[in-house]
């Protein structure tokens, strides 16, 4: 009995202190000093969670407090967020209600628990449909109060950080979740930190052994990275120390997630990435108003000491990024040969860079008010795209990533006001930004006085002019050249509504046909119209009939003349066919045995042959990080964790993901392509495929070499048991001469 009280008053010790940790920090901030009311908050939580735990075996009320913390020194947020933080479970997993949350702490604290308790359990139901209705909620929610998402975030954040202790199909889910939606999400709210640290736990914990070799390489590199900062900054701290500014210069290495993602993208090792090191000089500004010539005076005394690259000048500081980011980027050539990256900010672009949108609260009057004004934007387009709900949820999710995901351009109107547009966007995006019906009627536009087409992509600068006419219609090829949440979602459902249109119109012309030849309008009738045509379906030749690409004639009406003997043959096949069928259907559900998804799953050589799939879209390979998904006919099929498709369905379907492991034993073969490249020289393409063919015994499937001035690069289709032999493959052929990278990629 002793034990047990022991262990409950270290609990609350542990608990009082957290919250003192707290408190603590929130003293620290310039908000208004609002202790009472999070004091009662802290207290009312601890009192409804009592008692209960986490999977982690610590008391549940560690978890809100934790995200309180978060709140409060990670994003910067004051007394308001701190309380619906602490208080964000009360209403889900006690018998609280709203209604008591607002009796006791006001309507503003019980606004936002509201929302967050409508998004609760992660933004994902089971079924995509669910999922996209609790992903407008959790938009809608944002649009009442930004501070619902940014506390959302912070939970996450919170969650990713704990997540060692849950299941593993149920981490992939989360990790999975949070790399496609919340990471995104932060980034575009202007949390560098936040979204940085989501990606790496996320990276973490689906591919541990890759984290860990990037880790790793990170460290051992380390001292080096620090001689070379020493070196590069000691002569612009004397220069700095001449201006008589007060700064401080951060060395920022790149994260493991970007190093790793560089490293897909790029095919190129570890070793070949070099821009792991930048610089950050981080100012106080001499006069508030002189800021933005601090930054410029900054960047004029460095390029004196080192060259600047001509091409990498990045001013964000004149033109601020939609989620409020500023800073002057500019590339030098430092003294080992190498290109280094410097970010010139003044403490206040700091603090906006690291918290986002939550930072320009503290730069308001009083530190009170909050103001969002790029963030309204953001939040009208999501708006507008809530307005015309799509029947396909995948689809509404990535518009709404398009959106999430860009970095901007800026082009101006033929009357010089400055229009901010995502990255990639086209003539018709910025056409639809303008307004729907200048979108619906474009033609063409002319950008920078010369004549473009609608696909034509936009680049920073250009002066864009949008030609109409009033007899333009919405094209189906138009959704190729949309890459804006806003164009494509306006471009489909114009073309849904044509559709229906051209439908109506279509059954119309049809049934006259079909009359004037006095034939009843059946669907064995439609089908044979629809194999004559080679059209899939009833609706897509209805469709075709009123928007005239198909003109129904003589073909038709002889197609629809009885053949002699046709009725007879046509009965048999069809019952005989029925049958059949049904009985196969009566007895497949009993040969489906039910997989339990919260168990690993063990691929063997005979799982593989008899009972899974390997996804085309990504063909892992034993030693793959992999996951198994279970689709709608109960089979497992296998994806790479990082696979494209894999992300989309851990993000929706993350109830029927299953934590998958190897236990092969090198007697089954897998294709996989090998991409390499180096300096051609005679002989070179004999001695890869002796390695490959002589030494190593690995079947070639395909090989494509070709040389560009000297220099080669090809791919090659091998058949491998498993990532070892890929290992032993690249690094064989590696130590030919010449030969630069050898990689293993998708396709």
């Amino acid at each position: 009995m002793e034990n047990v009280n022991q262990r409950e008053v270290t609990e609350e010790e542990m608990i009082d202190q957290e919250f003192q940790e707290l408190l603590n920090s929130y003293l620290a901030t310039k908000h208004r000093k609002r202790v009472e009311i999070i004091t009662k908050a802290f207290n009312f939580a601890n009192q409804a969670h009592k008692g209960i735990k986490r999977r982690s075996g610590e008391p549940y009320i560690m978890h809100p407090l934790a995200v309180a913390k978060i709140v409060c020194n990670e994003i910067g947020l004051g007394s308001t967020s701190i309380c619906a933080a602490l208080l964000h479970d009360v209403v889900e997993d006690t018998d609280y209600t709203i209604e008591d949350i607002e009796n006791i702490f006001g309507p503003k604290i019980a606004q936002i628990v509201d929302g967050l308790t409508k998004i609760s359990g992660g933004i994902f139901g089971d079924r995509a449909s669910e999922q996209a209705e609790n992903f407008k909620k959790l938009l809608l929610t944002m649009s009442n109060d930004v501070r619902v998402i940014l506390i959302k975030i912070a939970d996450r954040l919170h969650n990713m950080r704990t997540l060692g202790s849950m299941l593993p199909n149920k981490q992939y889910k989360i990790a999975g979740e949070t790399l496609y939606i919340y990471a995104p999400l932060a980034n575009r709210l202007g949390l560098y930190k936040v979204k940085t640290e989501l990606e790496n736990l996320s990276f973490k914990y689906e591919h541990p052994e890759e984290y860990r070799e990037i880790e790793e390489k990170l460290n051992a590199t380390s001292a080096v990275r620090e001689k070379v900062f020493q070196d590069f900054t000691a002569p612009i701290i004397a220069q700095l120390n001449k201006m008589g500014l007060k700064y401080h210069i951060l060395a920022r290495v790149k994260s493991i997630y970007s190093i790793w993602n560089k490293m897909q993208t790029k095919h190129v090792p570890f070793e070949e990435i070099y821009d792991l090191l930048a610089v950050r000089i981080i100012f106080e500004p001499r006069k508030l108003d002189e800021e933005l010539n601090d930054c410029f005076d900054i960047y004029v005394t460095i390029s004196k000491i080192y060259k600047p690259h001509p091409d990498r000048l990045r001013d964000w500081v004149s033109h601020p990024k939609a989620n409020g980011y500023q800073a002057l980027h500019v590339t030098l050539m430092g003294n080992n040969g190498q290109w280094i990256e410097v970010q010139i900010r003044s403490e206040r672009m700091n603090d906006v860079a690291e918290q986002g949108f939550a930072a320009h609260w503290k730069y308001k009057d009083g530190g009170g008010g909050e103001d969002e004004g790029e963030l309204e934007k953001w939040l009208r387009t999501i708006k507008e795209i809530l307005d015309d709900p799509q029947p396909d949820a995948m689809d509404f999710l990535d518009t709404i990533k398009l959106n999430l995901f860009a970095s901007e351009i800026f082009v101006f109107t033929p009357k010089g006001e400055l229009k901010t547009m995502p990255q990639n966007s086209t003539a018709l995006d910025f056409a639809f930004s303008l307004h729907t019906d200048i979108g619906c009627h474009c033609i063409g536009a002319q950008v920078n006085h010369k004549l473009v087409p609608l696909s034509h992509k936009l680049q920073s600068g250009d002066q864009v002019e949008i030609l109409t006419s009033k007899s333009q219609r919405v094209q189906p090829q138009w959704l190729t050249f949309a890459t804006t949440a806003r164009a494509r979602s306006k471009v489909a459902a114009i073309l849904r509504k044509d559709r229906k249109t051209y439908q109506k119109e279509g059954e119309e012309i049809l049934n006259e046909f079909l009359k004037a030849e006095e034939i009843q309008p059946e669907a064995t009738v439609i089908g044979k119209l629809c194999k004559l045509h080679n059209i899939k379906n009833e609706e897509e030749f209805l469709i075709a009939i009123g928007n005239k690409s198909i003109v129904l004639g003589e073909s038709d009406k002889n197609e629809l003349k009885e053949k002699p003997g046709a009725n007879w043959k046509k009965y048999l096949t069809f019952s005989f066919g029925g049958g059949n069928k049904e009985k196969t259907e009566e007895k497949e559900p009993q040969e489906k045995e039910k997989i339990d998804t919260k168990e690993i799953l063990i691929l063997t050589e005979e799982s593989i042959r008899n009972n899974y799939l390997m996804a085309e879209c990504c063909h892992p390979i034993p030693g793959d990080d992999v996951l198994g998904y279970i689709d709608e006919n109960e089979r497992v099929i296998i994806h790479k964790r990082q696979c494209p498709v894999a992300a989309k369905l851990k993000s929706s379907y993350g109830n029927r993901i299953i934590a998958t492991e190897w236990d092969t034993h090198k007697s089954l073969s897998f294709l996989v392509y090998i991409y390499i490249n180096g300096i051609d020289r005679m002989g070179l393409l004999n001695e890869i495929t002796q390695v490959i063919s002589r030494r190593l015994g690995v079947n070639i499937r395909k090989l494509n070499l070709e040389t560009n001035d000297g220099i080669f690069e090809g791919k090659f289709q091998l058949y491998v048991h498993d990532v070892e032999d890929v290992k032993a493959i690249c690094n064989n052929l590696l130590k030919i001469p010449g030969v630069k990278s050898v990689t293993r990629v998708e396709e």
